[in-house]
């Protein structure tokens, strides 16, 4: 009897598979194909995230941003090659991706400060505003750069201190860099008294620039009386050097005015004010 029910459940067995053929044969080309699929997102993944990490490289882009930018790219692609191998043998894709969508929203949500200082960050290192060792002025903010991250910027100001600001408030405010020119441009105004000779001042003032040799000279150089102040009148001098020369200039040709002026005996006033006294008659006690 035994013999005669495993008999019987191989013949059902076998009819089964003969009835239903086409439909396992679809189920199985189904599978076959959703493998095929996801080999083939796998390899596309692989080859865009590569290239793109090179042109990213090629162009100078932070090694951590450019790694982080590939991979998310590829990790994309294998989202979507799965969801249609998914899709391919059958199973209902629009919940799936309902889903991944409202997760990335509550995502999204409630890492919003840290997404914008991200998009942020890409943006910095994609249109170089700044680099690494350039002092600039982030906000209000000065220092020199000394890294460039995905979420902040980090700065060291002239007296030591380490600033780390988030790149989503860089972002959102001025952006000043002193470093990127090559060459830049002091203005100084110097204040002399009204008794002052104006061709000796200005004569005095040009043989300063003339003798520096760190001031270009073959850039627009001015020395021209450009105020008549309440107690001076007051010289603007514009002058060029190189960027890393700067604030050396200013301070020596400073020093220079200084002394210069004081052995050809041009003083600098101080700030005047004139008071009238006016008597007033005693009244006779009554």
């Amino acid at each position: 009897m035994e013999d005669l029910h495993v008999v019987d459940s191989i013949n059902n067995a076998g009819s089964w598979l003969v009835n239903n053929q086409a439909l396992l044969l679809s189920y199985a080309v189904n599978i076959v194909a959703a493998i095929a699929i996801i080999i083939v997102g796998m390899i596309v993944a692989r080859v865009i995230s590569n290239a793109l990490n090179r042109v990213m490289r090629a162009r100078h882009i932070d090694a951590t941003v450019a790694d982080f930018l590939s991979a998310l790219v590829r990790y994309g692609i294998i989202a979507f090659t799965l969801i249609a191998a998914l899709g391919r043998v059958g199973v209902q894709t629009a919940s799936v991706i309902a889903v991944l969508g409202a997760a990335g929203l509550a995502i999204g949500l409630a890492l919003q400060g840290s997404l914008s200082n991200l998009a942020a960050g890409v943006l910095l290192v994609t249109f170089r505003p700044f680099r690494s060792g350039e002092y600039v002025d982030l906000g209000g903010v000065a220092g020199t750069v000394l890294q460039v991250q995905i979420f902040s910027t980090t700065l060291r100001t002239p007296d030591g201190r380490i600033i780390v600001i988030p790149n989503g408030k860089i972002i959102a405010g001025n952006i000043i860099n002193f470093s990127r020119e090559p060459v830049r441009r002091n203005e100084l105004i110097i204040g002399v008294a009204y008794d002052s000779d104006i061709d000796q001042v200005k004569r005095i003032l040009n043989e300063i620039i003339q003798a520096d040799e760190r001031i270009i000279k073959d850039r627009e150089m001015t020395v021209r009386l450009n105020e008549l102040g309440a107690s001076s009148i007051n010289f603007v001098v514009r002058i060029w050097s190189k960027s890393s020369d700067l604030q050396n200039v200013y301070w020596d040709v400073l020093e220079t005015i200084k002394r210069r002026f004081d052995e050809e005996g041009i003083s600098f006033p101080f700030p005047q004010m004139d008071v009238n006294l006016k008597r007033v008659k005693e009244q006779p006690d009554e």
